[in-house]
């Protein structure tokens, strides 16, 4: 046990959580106790950090991402595109990737996550050219100084376009160096238990850029180092013709072919799944990371998220690469799905209570952490706190839903495990302007000819 003192973070202007009007109180990195109307804590002797004008929320959770993409934002020469041809234009530059640079993206992006009052994030880095091989150390090295909580995923890819993939021969590896790698960093690595700040899992990139036997290895892998598995699925019309002419099936029956379809799973997009599907998925209790901006500038298509939610699927939220997105801004990310999903369902079945809900228990239910996503007793201490003071947010209301409404986007404070990760909208420690010049220079090296 610590010998801090309890924080109580008194009186806010609004909170996501039930009798806590007058807060809640932290501890140890964890929320033990909330103070309702009319009364103080029970637990003697407590600071207090004053949010009479911060409304509350569980910190948000990232449930999809691709953080070296932040250095090929707006490019060009993938703008305008969808998926496969997309993936095609972007893949020569990835290969690029320097460890270096890799650094100052990850860094950008779990920064801007953070500011963005994210507290826990994934990432699915599937891109290994030569000399990068320990990318998820580097993951994991910005994460611990940042204080963000993480799970970060060993991607793969291993049919490359002599095979009849997508990605070229540069940025693939060989199945034996990929299980070997998913091995090692995992046993470096991984954390277990409600407190974790790093766990990892197992990530092949989507059904069109690796091999059946390297599925059927990594679903056998993380069974027996019990860690989760994460893929694409059913992003596009066009992911299903290729998994029809190769697989002879659907994708969903080829991932379940694969020993994939179970709890251990979840999935970024899926938006072409049939009612028979979402059934399947609801009784396997594989979740989706919904991730409506790349969707809408993809052109993708939209997640049926009120049928998989009535067919028992979780939904969670992602922000999904940066260059399909061109942001890492989760709370953003929530007012974009809102919006997709309101214009989808109407008035009547989608608030912006739900995509918050999306964003925090819906999104812990992806990564597998029931300790995060809500503010209650017990739950980690992870916490999102937004100041109302800008003019976006003049005349509201009701202060929960202006967050979602008027488009809140920055964060003032951010605790991550009971400990202040962002004060004052800023991250402690980081030089802002001296990290957007290294990581555009970085950027604009890997973007040359």
């Amino acid at each position: 046990m610590s010998d801090a003192k309890p924080i109580w973070i008194r009186d806010p202007l609004a909170i996501l959580a039930d009798d806590a009007a007058r807060g809640i109180v932290v501890r140890d990195g964890r929320i033990v106790e909330l103070v309702p109307a009319g009364s103080t804590p029970a637990m003697a002797d407590v600071a207090v950090f004053d949010a009479g004008e911060h409304v509350v929320l569980p910190g948000l959770i990232n449930t999809h991402h691709h953080f070296y993409q932040t250095l090929t934002r707006a490019l060009p020469v993938a703008m305008d595109r969808e998926l496969f041809p997309w993936l095609q234009a972007l893949y020569p530059v990835w290969a690029k990737l320097t460890p270096e640079a890799l650094e100052l993206g990850v860094t950008v992006a779990m920064s801007e996550l953070l500011l963005s009052g994210c507290t826990t994030t994934t990432d699915h880095h599937y891109v290994f050219p030569a000399r990068l091989e320990d990318a998820v150390d580097i993951e994991v090295a910005v994460a611990k100084r940042l204080g963000v909580r993480v799970l970060l995923t060993r991607g793969s890819m291993n049919l490359s376009q002599r095979d009849g993939g997508l990605p070229p021969d540069s940025v693939v590896q060989d199945e034996d160096t990929i299980l070997a790698d998913s091995a090692r960093v995992i046993a470096k690595h991984h954390q277990r238990g409600a407190d974790a700040m790093v766990q990892i899992a197992l990530a092949p990139c989507s059904p069109f850029s690796v091999t059946t036997s390297l599925m059927l290895a990594t679903a056998d892998l993380a069974d027996k180092l019990d860690v989760r598995l994460h893929t694409h699925l059913a992003e596009t019309e066009d992911e299903n013709r290729f998994c029809q002419q190769m697989y002879g099936c659907r994708p969903l029956d080829y991932l379940e072919q694969c020993g994939w379809l179970n709890a251990r799973t979840w999935l970024a997009h899926g938006i072409f799944f049939n009612a028979d599907e979402m059934q399947r998925l609801g009784r396997a209790k594989t979740t989706i990371s919904h991730c409506a901006c790349s969707n809408q500038l993809l052109a993708s298509g939209c997640c049926p998220v009120c049928e998989m939610e009535e067919a028992g699927v979780g939904i969670g939220i992602g922000v999904d690469g940066s260059a399909s997105n061109d942001g890492s801004n989760l709370m953003q990310e929530v007012r974009a799905a809102f919006l997709l999903q309101r214009a989808r369902y109407g008035v009547n079945k989608v608030s912006h209570k739900d995509a918050l809900r999306w964003a925090t228990k819906g999104s812990a239910a992806c990564v597998g952490r029931p300790e995060l996503g809500e503010i209650a007793v017990g739950k980690a201490a992870d916490l999102a706190l937004f100041r109302l003071d800008e003019l976006r947010f003049s005349g509201h209301g009701d202060p929960l839903a202006a967050l979602v409404l008027c488009g809140a986007h920055r964060a003032d404070r951010v605790m991550v495990a009971g400990k202040w990760a962002v004060v004052d909208g800023a991250i402690p420690g980081l030089d802002v302007v001296d990290l957007i010049r290294r990581h555009s220079s970085a950027a604009r090296a890997m973007q040359a000819g």
